[in-house]
C-alpha cells in the first residue's frame, strides 16, 4: 500500500469543496486529475473514501482518515515553509480561522494589507464560532486563527478590543463621550448569543445590574437592523464598528471591559512559518491605523505595540 500526498491533497480537496470540479478548482488541476488522485487513493486503500453525491460525502472510511490527511498535508506544509524561509522566500498558503465579527470587522483590512505587504503568502478565511475555530486549528483545517481571550500560552496579540454601546444617532445618550450601562436600564436590551455574551453578562455584574435581555437574535446584522429599528440598544466590541451604519453610532461604555483578539497556530503541532511574519505585518498596520486615526476617539481596537507572545 502506497500513499502520497497529492492523493491526499485531492481527497481534502474534494470534501472541503463539496465536489470533484469545484476542487479542481481550487488545485489549479482538470477534474480527472483528481478523480484519478482520489481513486488512486481508494486503491491503495483497498476501500471506498467518498460517496458520489451532490454535495460529495465521507465514507465510514473516509471519516475515519480525514483528520489524519489533514495533518499529514499540515506536516508536509511546515516542513516545505521552514525550507523556504531558509531561503529567504516566504511563500505559500495560511487558511485563517476567525469569528463571525473578527472576519467581518478585522479580516477584511488584513486582508488588503498582506496582499500589498506579503504578496507571496496567500491566506484563505474560514468563518465560524469559537468552538468550531479551536476544533479547525487542532484538526488542521486551519493553519491559525484569530482567537478571543486563549489562556496562557503561544500567541501574538494583534489588539485589545473594547465593548461599546451601541444607539441610534437620535437617542438621548449618543453624543455623550460615553455612556454608563446603568444609564440604559430603561431601554429594552438586545443580545447575540455569541461568545461576547459572557463579557456582557460581566458588565452588567459590575454595575450591579440583572443581565435580562428583551431579545435574543443570532445573526448579528439582525442584531444592528433591530437597533436602527427603535427596538433596543446593545452592546458590541469596537471591532465591529467598519460594519455599523451611519445612524447608529458605538459610544464607550462603563464599566470597561475589553477582550484580547491574538493571533496563534495549533497547540500540538509546529506553526505555519509564515504565521509569525503574517503577525508582525498585520500588528504593524494596525498600529499605524490607529496612530493615523488617534484624532478620532474610539475609532477601533487598541492595538498591541509590537507583535509579542502572550504569556
Amino acid at each position: 500500500m502506497t500513499v502520497n500526498l497529492p492523493q491526499l491533497r485531492a481527497f481534502l480537496a474534494v470534501v472541503d469543496a463539496g465536489g470533484f470540479s469545484a476542487a479542481a478548482a481550487d488545485l489549479g488541476m482538470s477534474q480527472s486529475a483528481v478523480s484519478h488522485a482520489v481513486a488512486s487513493l481508494e486503491r491503495a486503500l483497498s476501500a471506498p473514501l467518498l460517496v458520489r453525491s451532490t454535495p460529495v460525502r465521507t465514507t465510514a472510511l473516509g471519516e475515519r482518515v480525514l483528520p489524519h490527511a489533514r495533518l499529514a498535508l499540515s506536516a508536509a506544509r511546515s516542513v516545505e515553509h521552514i525550507a523556504a524561509e531558509a531561503a529567504g522566500a516566504m511563500t505559500g498558503t495560511v487558511r485563517l480561522a476567525a469569528t463571525p465579527t473578527v472576519c467581518q470587522g478585522l479580516v477584511p483590512g488584513l486582508l488588503r494589507h498582506w496582499r500589498e505587504d506579503q504578496p507571496r503568502i496567500t491566506v484563505r478565511v474560514f468563518e465560524g464560532d469559537s468552538s468550531e475555530v479551536s476544533t479547525w486549528l487542532e484538526d488542521g483545517t486551519a493553519d491559525a486563527a484569530v482567537v478571543i481571550d486563549p489562556p496562557p500560552g503561544p500567541g501574538i496579540q494583534l489588539a485589545t478590543d473594547r465593548y461599546q454601546a451601541l444607539l441610534p444617532r437620535d437617542h438621548p445618550l449618543a453624543g455623550e463621550p460615553r455612556v454608563d450601562i446603568r444609564d440604559l436600564e430603561d431601554d429594552p436590551f438586545l443580545i447575540s448569543p455569541n461568545g461576547c455574551e459572557v463579557r456582557i453578562r460581566r458588565i452588567h455584574g459590575l454595575a450591579g445590574l440583572v443581565f435580562a435581555p428583551t431579545h435574543r437574535v443570532r445573526d448579528l446584522a439582525t442584531l444592528i437592523s433591530m437597533v436602527q429599528a427603535g427596538i433596543g440598544v446593545t452592546v458590541l466590541s469596537e471591532v465591529s464598528r467598519s460594519l455599523i451604519p451611519s445612524d447608529l453610532v458605538l459610544v464607550p461604555l462603563e464599566p470597561r471591559v475589553s477582550r484580547r483578539l491574538v493571533l496563534t497556530g495549533p497547540p500540538d503541532r509546529p506553526w505555519h512559518p509564515a504565521i509569525r511574519t503574517l503577525a508582525e505585518s498585520a500588528v504593524g498596520h494596525l498600529a499605524e491605523a490607529a496612530s493615523s486615526a488617534s484624532a478620532v476617539p474610539a475609532q477601533g481596537p487598541t492595538v498591541a505595540a509590537a507583535a509579542r507572545p502572550v504569556a
